[in-house]
């Protein structure tokens, strides 16, 4: 394949996720009203979804070692597009969170593959370039996610917000049966083999790189899950913002998180992994600082609006587009024979912590940006800890 099909590729299955949760934000409070659901249902279909999605790349991450990246592409696309047009149809609020669950799974093969490939195509430095293509892309498929659902919701129904997953899942899915060639260097025939499994996780949960990414990633999707889940609440019944300019507000900050990744590409070729991380974490701790400052400040005075929400968003987004590529080509870098497991034990753990995260910010959202602002300073806070004192010393897969 050529460089240019796979950034394509890569954008589209790293798009999936993004898809998944954005186009339908602007349903929420629609779909909350019509299914009489409470928050807690409303929230479980995000963090439903997420738990299923890391769960299920523990599978799916020796399934591609064993058997390759293109089959458990097909298969996990399959079942994606079946679980998109199962929720768009759900007429109550548990087969929707069922549908979702399963949206979830079949997700995580798109994802952990996408890591995967990038591992088994380029050396981490070429890998982290690559991976910030992608996500670039990623970034232009983002923009349109929240101003689409948005517009489906007002003009037509929230369930044409969710039927339009589907589509998006049939035409990644033609793509992969059509331009996608194998990239692994060679199968494992004893990856699904206990043993074998339980030393490939072993080997690579130790691993101080591995568990330096990891944690990156996982501290930097926990930022985002807690804006994504929050923001339509805060933003669109507590500060009157419209769906349509929820999904605008989105979009803009989509086209932030592109240009953050455009300038991963050139701090890499400039400074390196470590020196451009570390430069990313002051920007990432200033926008939890802000966020947790202004909502505590201004929350309940006339001046205070979406702005307040958005400009500290704008200014996390920057630092990771930074932060994401380099952490997600970081975690499987030291492990080429056993990019697959890599991929999904560090997929398994992002959604394992946002798992309870969502559980947290549906007990705590009181109508008020007090959740989102306290758990998106704590993550920050982690990201940059993270960033200056970790990745400096152990961000080098070489080294150990």
């Amino acid at each position: 394949m050529s460089a240019s099909t796979v950034v394509v590729l890569l954008g589209l299955l790293l798009g999936l996720q993004p898809v998944t949760t954005d186009v339908y934000l602007p349903a929420l409070p629609a779909l909350q009203h019509e299914l009489a659901a409470s928050m807690s249902q409303v929230q479980l279909t995000f963090a439903g979804l997420l738990l299923a999605f890391g769960c299920s790349q523990l599978v799916w991450g020796p399934l591609s070692d064993r058997f390759g990246r293109r089959p458990v592409l097909l298969w996990g696309m399959g079942a994606y597009l079946l679980a998109s047009l199962a929720s768009a149809l759900a007429p109550s609020m548990p087969l929707l969170i069922a549908a979702r669950v399963a949206q979830g799974a079949a997700m995580g093969a798109a994802v952990m593959c996408a890591r995967a490939i990038v591992r088994d195509l380029y050396e981490p430095l070429e890998g982290a370039r690559m991976m910030s293509r992608g996500l670039s892309g990623l970034g232009v498929i983002a923009v349109t996610c929240a101003p689409v659902g948005g517009l489906l919701t007002e003009l037509i129904h929230w369930r044409a917000a969710l039927a339009a997953l589907a589509l998006f899942g049939a035409v990644t899915l033609a793509l992969v049966a059509l331009r996608f060639h194998e990239t692994i260097p060679a199968r494992n025939p004893r990856a699904l083999a206990p043993g074998t499994l339980w030393q490939a996780w072993r080997r690579i949960a130790r691993h101080p790189t591995f568990v330096t990414y990891s944690l990156l990633a996982t501290a930097s999707y926990a930022a985002l899950f807690t804006f994504l889940s929050t923001s339509p609440f805060v933003l669109i019944e507590a500060l009157g913002l419209s769906r349509f300019g929820y999904g605008v507000l989105m979009a803009a900050g989509s086209l932030v998180y592109i240009a953050g990744t455009m300038a991963c590409r050139r701090l890499l070729q400039r400074w390196g992994i470590r020196r451009s991380v570390w430069a990313a974490g002051w920007v990432t701790f200033t926008a939890g600082a802000l966020m947790a400052g202004l909502a505590w400040l201004g929350w309940g005075r006339p001046w205070y609006g979406w702005w307040a929400v958005f400009v500290p968003q704008a200014l996390f987004l920057l630092g990771h587009g930074v932060h994401q590529p380099v952490s997600q080509s970081g975690t499987v870098a030291p492990f080429p024979d056993m990019a697959g497991a890599a991929s999904a034990l560090n997929g398994f753990i992002m959604m394992a912590v946002a798992f309870p995260m969502g559980l947290w910010l549906g007990r705590m959202m009181d109508g008020t940006p007090r959740a989102l602002a306290l758990g998106f300073f704590g993550w920050s806070t982690v990201i940059a800890l993270t960033a200056w004192f970790l990745v400096p010393r152990h961000g080098d897969p070489e080294r150990h």
